[in-house]
């Protein structure tokens, strides 16, 4: 199938700006001079905590949203209508949650210790090596599932649109995702995120103007919904798809759970200063309810403009290409692979601090960075990266069906392993390694059994009685007696 290359071109473009950016990044951490192997980790991995409010908050939101956000929940939308825009909305306190819950404490302890990673923070707060290396060996493996579900979702999305074939889009964007990261570490990171931030909210607005006038306006297009089905305008979609225990279930896993998320909590050691934080905090709730509502919204009313698709996945790049021109189809065809890629990213960085720095520094070096020179620990974590990031792109080449269940999986995971041992290890001086580790293996273990055995739980997701589960094990761990030496 040939492809268009007016959609191409500004696509092209995009991918090329984030690869300047990257290299105008990585100079403040070459040009530091620092003599300590230290200071660059601290710099290519947090950026030196540097960040400013606006720039917090749309890492965060870019950080956060992904395939899922920009394709698959409008696409759920288009087949569910309003109600499940009205349930997406359940993620706007995400970044309230997150910087107002763990910003301030976890910025202090993380100063405090002199953390680069958040196991970085449960090694120190709990004294446990078990701890630490469990939660690193997890997060790589919930992260590598998690970036081979965006690869091979950006790929596709990109093939849809543009009429190239799959491995085209998949080493356009895989590639530059991979280089931008490895060369400009964490602030190559953020400055992309604020960037892809604004795209996505750009390209999410003139979507949803374009649905809204091809449907004839607001009041039309919700008429139009109605005599589709009548359920696609009431809050539990048609034939009640959307019950009370699946509402449940996002406040724990899009809400609660947020507090657990590597790639989102992680921000908040890199900060520069409270009324950072704090602005962060604002813009950041504003920002993401904004763009929330937008992408589901054009989701939803796109049912009204193309009411027989054949799959809810395939409304926003229907939209995209059939109600804007070709060139600006590719530009804000931009906004889902920047939320892609600004996923990617993130996983992506953590992934190789969870090799390099919690893994190789702690367990090889007994965590004296300086026992390897600077320009070594450089090359270690920019080679790792791109190792991880290759790796990735290699196993998106064949890519295996049911991506959206490999995505919510690897969340879920990752709120499993390390929601109560970060909440509980910040709030609550009497929590100790024993419980965080009942509540991790606990956790682990039921979230994958209930998972792979689709265990029917009533509409519940996993999520809810794992999270239930792991905390129980926490406080059951927390009161077992220290384990006595053998002399």
């Amino acid at each position: 199938m040939s492809g268009d290359l007016s959609i191409l071109l500004p696509l092209s473009l995009y991918l090329i700006m984030t690869l300047a950016v990257a290299v105008w990044a990585r100079s403040p951490h070459d040009r530091a001079g620092r003599g300590a192997a230290q200071g660059f980790l601290e710099e290519y991995f947090i950026g030196g905590r540097s960040m400013g409010g606006f720039v917090l908050a749309m890492s965060i939101i870019a950080s956060y949203t992904s395939a899922s956000s920009f394709v698959g929940g409008p696409g759920v939308a288009y087949k569910l209508g309003l109600s499940w825009v009205l349930l997406a909305m359940i993620q706007v306190p995400t970044t309230f949650l997150t910087l107002g819950v763990l910003g301030k404490r976890f910025a202090i302890a993380a100063r405090r210790i002199n953390a680069v990673t958040l196991s970085d923070f449960l090694r120190a707060r709990y004294g446990s090596e078990a701890v630490a290396i469990l939660c690193s060996v997890a997060m790589l493996v919930f992260f590598m599932a998690a970036m081979l579900a965006q690869f091979i979702g950006g790929a596709r999305l990109f093939q849809a649109v543009t009429g190239y074939p799959y491995a085209v889009g998949l080493a356009l964007f895989g590639l530059t995702v991979i280089v931008y990261t490895s060369v400009g570490g964490f602030r190559a990171v953020v400055l992309t995120d604020a960037i892809q931030g604004m795209v996505m909210v750009a390209a999410s607005v003139v979507v949803l103007l374009a649905v809204i006038e091809a449907g004839g306006g607001v009041g039309q297009c919700v008429a139009t919904l109605r005599s589709i089905d009548p359920g696609l305008i009431t809050p539990t979609g048609p034939d009640d798809a959307v019950p009370r225990p699946m509402i449940l279930s996002f406040w724990i896993l899009v809400g609660l759970g947020v507090l657990g998320l590597p790639q989102t909590t992680q921000k908040c050691m890199a900060y520069k200063d409270s009324r950072s934080m704090h602005n962060g905090m604002i813009l950041g709730t504003l920002i993401i309810g904004f763009l929330l509502l937008c992408m589901h919204l054009a989701g939803a009313f796109g049912r009204a403009v193309f009411p027989d698709l054949p799959a809810g996945d395939l409304a926003m790049p229907t939209l995209t290409v059939s109600l804007l021109s070709p060139f600006w189809a590719g530009v804000f065809t931009a906004g889902p692979l920047a939320a892609i890629m600004s996923t990617v990213d993130s996983m992506l960085l953590l992934a190789s601090a969870a090799i390099i720095k919690d893994l190789y520094v702690h367990c090889r070096l007994g965590g004296d960075a300086s026992r390897i020179s600077p320009r070594g620990v450089k090359r270690l974590s920019l080679g790792c990266t791109a190792v991880i990031g290759a790796l990735v792109f290699v196993a998106a080449l064949e890519p295996p069906d049911l991506l959206v269940w490999i995505n919510l999986f690897a969340f879920g995971g990752l709120e499993a392993v390390f929601l109560w041992p970060i909440l509980l290890g910040l709030y609550w001086n009497g929590a100790n390694a024993r419980g965080a580790l009942a509540s991790i293996v606990t956790g682990l273990a039921l979230f994958i059994a209930l998972t792979v055995f689709k265990t029917p739980l009533g509409g519940v997701h996993p999520i809810v009685p794992t999270t239930a589960a792991a905390g129980l094990a926490f406080l059951a761990g927390n009161r077992l007696p220290p384990r006595r030496s053998v002399r």
